[in-house]
């Protein structure tokens, strides 16, 4: 393996460690903070700290040698903006419904719906190890969405967590049409467009802006486990494509179930580590493929 791809592979795995924050610490702030106004402030910590990054680059003169976007590029960029307010908005409202840990083990589920939409949509290649994996988690997040296996009646948390995976797959392609531009610019429009999209959602539906330690908690989270987290993402995508980068990035999810159940110490019911072991197996396979 070259040296290049070796660090792609890292690049993807480190993307995956800081995004793992999101699940356990989001859960955490949601008390104080509403889910629409919460997924607004995450991607405008994003956008902001960024931004900041750059103009420390140009305080210090640091060259730019990353290629901006272009006209052509701006339909995926408009596409990228309007899912990233759909799916932060989908997987706070799931959040504040279903446990931590749950919603973290459900975000694997990106790793299918990016895999298919790339194959749908752009041709990428799936080899058969990798639709196992697909087959895999699709089965354990159905697991995770029953609320009452007896009754087959789902959980609206886990449906709303798995729509949010839905709409990044769809976004995870928009943004790999233009990973080859400067990822900085990308995050910082992905940051202020998303997260002035999410806060306009959130005051129509009269959600209060929470007190200012909680505001700025949410966007210092949104700054690591958004900001950077994408940035390093996009890098990673330059060299691995869309549907390898989600699977290496399939970590994320058992970094922020651990998480979850140490901070909240919850001993999920026997399904769950029933889906846990399922997911790991998919997980292995995609990762490895």
């Amino acid at each position: 393996m070259k040296k290049s791809q070796q660090a792609a592979i890292l690049t993807a795995i480190l993307a995956a460690a800081l995004y793992a924050l999101n699940s356990p610490l989001s859960k955490l702030l949601l008390e104080r903070v509403p889910p629409t106004m919460m997924a607004a402030l995450l991607y405008l910590g994003a956008g902001i700290g960024l931004a900041a990054v750059r103009a420390v680059q140009r305080g210090l003169h640091v060259e730019n040698r990353e290629v901006p976007l272009s006209r052509a590029d701006w339909p995926y960029v408009a596409g990228m903006v309007a899912l990233d307010i759909a799916a932060p908005i989908c997987l706070m409202v799931g959040l504040s419904r279903t446990t931590a840990a749950n919603a973290s083990l459900l975000n694997n589920f990106e790793i299918v719906a990016t895999s298919v939409i790339a194959l749908c949509l752009f041709g990428e290649a799936i080899s058969r190890r990798l639709w196992m994996a697909i087959a895999l988690v699709t089965l354990s997040s159905m697991i995770l969405s029953f609320e009452d296996a007896g009754s087959l009646r789902f959980s609206v948390g886990s449906l709303f967590v798995l729509l949010a995976c839905v709409c990044w797959g769809f976004e995870n392609n928009c943004t790999r049409r233009i990973s080859g531009k400067d990822p900085l610019q990308i995050v910082v429009i992905k940051g202020f467009g998303s997260g002035l999209g999410a806060l306009a959602i959130a005051l129509v539906l009269g959600e209060e802006c929470p007190a200012p330690g909680a505001m700025l908690c949410a966007l210092a989270l949104g700054f690591v486990a958004y900001g950077l987290s994408i940035f390093f993402y996009i890098h990673a995508q330059r060299r691995l494509g869309a549907a390898k980068t989600s699977a290496y990035y399939a970590v994320s999810p058992f970094i922020g179930t651990a998480l979850s159940l140490l901070i909240f110490r919850e001993w999920p019911v026997l399904s769950f580590w029933v889906a846990l072991a399922i997911m790991g197996a998919g997980a292995y396979l995609a990762s490895t493929d």
